[in-house]
């Protein structure tokens, strides 16, 4: 956690810092958002919080009417007097909650432990404004006036969502409107991030947009999803014999597009049958040395893979979050509702989303990125096994061999107070000059 918060100083280290003068009249657009305390919540918290619903209307042209939609954020002030960048974080599925596995489960101020919540060291507010957004919408308290929005969400539905959601968040919060803004996310927002900052880009939106960073991210379907059997025979989880079946006869990419069309052929099935066995139920698929929390199912890993249900990562942080934020004085403190739903989850049980998406190639956003000037933060963490950083290298050194770019520092250990921290693979960072 602590090497997250130092990628995080190196997306924003050189952010240019705007002092915005408000009226009382402005701040109270948000101050009905604003967060008391939350259950549980440490004392002498020295900043703010805010949550509640961003409305966005969208106009349905086969229906001839506009949809409502109803999107939940976590807004989470820096730790400091001195004015800060602000980023938004997305989680990815698709269809997983960024306030439930990004806030509270990783990066965000506090983490649930039983009853209480306790600080987290290395919140990424310490450095920076923090904007947590489930999206799309059905994914965590966000939800659709109209409940069949949910039949059918790809990529291009929730980018434009993403954007409108920020342009009517930035009404509610001028003073932010000038900061330097920076997307991040990891899994899937390996899509959700670069669609996002391609559409402020095309669409001229007034967003002063100036880098993106995303961990373990697909990318490129076959090469993300294929990488999986090199990882897992090369930290000695499979068999050579399953290694050479989970290649040749039957590939991870295959197997997921087998399962997102609706079932398995009988040869997939025993292939993939085959590595679950011998991986066994003990291993987090997110950090293959990290212990499990027996009782937790992952259900992010679960809409990646959709074939077994597997551990849940950084023991039982997942559990506890879901115990957390289903209680009624925490929805209550955070002004958030169920609608359409009888209990908060971690990933959506509604959304139909188009798994076609998957297989839509998100590298080649990068470099367009890096063309107009933005920034891009690409890294991985060297213990996952659901998009493992192999063929994130891989795609990534391939875009920056395509564009010309050269190598400015050299492959090396990360050390944190004398300790070497290689459980991330920075990958590249990529100035367009």
């Amino acid at each position: 956690m602590v090497l997250i918060q130092r990628i995080l100083m190196v997306v924003v280290s050189c952010a240019l810092l705007l002092v915005i003068v408000y009226t009382r009249e402005v701040k109270s657009h948000y101050e009905p958002d604003k967060i008391g305390s939350l259950p549980g919540q440490p004392t002498r918290v020295n900043f703010q919080q805010y949550s509640g619903y961003i409305t966005i209307y969208v106009n349905d042209d086969i229906a001839n009417h506009q949809q409502q939609r109803y999107y939940f954020y976590y807004f989470v002030q820096a730790q400091t007097t001195q004015p800060k960048p602000l980023v938004l974080w997305l989680n990815g599925g698709p269809g997983c909650s960024s306030v439930g596995a990004g806030a509270f489960g990783e990066h965000g101020p506090f983490q649930p432990r039983g009853n209480i919540l306790v600080k987290n060291d290395s919140s990424w507010n310490k450095e920076a404004n923090i904007l947590y957004l489930e999206s799309p919408a059905g994914v965590g308290f966000s939800y659709s006036a109209n409940k069949s929005f949910y039949e059918s969400v790809n990529d291009e539905i929730t980018a434009k969502d993403n954007l409108i959601f920020l342009q009517n968040w930035f009404d509610k919060f001028p003073e932010y409107k000038n900061r330097d803004f920076f997307i991040a996310g990891e899994s899937y927002a390996g899509h959700y991030v670069p669609q996002l900052a391609n559409l402020i880009l095309n669409s001229k939106a007034k967003i002063n947009l100036k880098g993106v960073a995303i961990g373990n991210p697909l990318l490129e379907f076959n090469t993300d999803f294929n990488s999986r059997a090199e990882f897992l025979w090369s930290h000695g989880l499979i068999s050579d014999a399953t290694y050479n079946k989970f290649t040749f006869v039957c590939n991870n990419s295959e197997i997921r597009r087998q399962a997102s069309s609706g079932g398995l052929t009988p040869v997939c099935y025993n292939v993939i049958n085959q590595v679950s066995t011998e991986i066994g139920k003990f291993i987090d698929s997110y950090d293959v040395t990290l212990d499990v929390c027996l009782s937790s199912v992952v259900m992010q890993s679960e809409v990646l893979n959709q074939i077994k249900d597997e551990p849940e990562i950084d023991v039982c942080v997942e559990d506890e979050t879901i115990v957390y934020l289903n209680r009624e004085d925490v929805k209550k403190a955070l002004h958030a509702r169920l609608v359409g739903v009888k209990r908060w989850g971690i990933c959506s049980e509604v959304v139909r989303y188009e798994m076609q998406n998957l297989e839509i190639p998100s590298i080649g956003i990068l470099g367009s990125l890096v063309k107009k000037g933005i920034r891009v933060l690409v890294y991985s963490g060297d213990q996952d096994s659901v998009l493992p950083f192999t063929a994130t290298r891989s795609l990534v050194n391939g875009l920056a061999k395509d564009m010309k770019l050269n190598t400015t520092v050299g492959y090396s250990a990360w050390y944190e107070e004398r300790q070497a921290l290689n459980c991330i693979w920075a990958v590249l960072v990529f100035f367009f000059r």
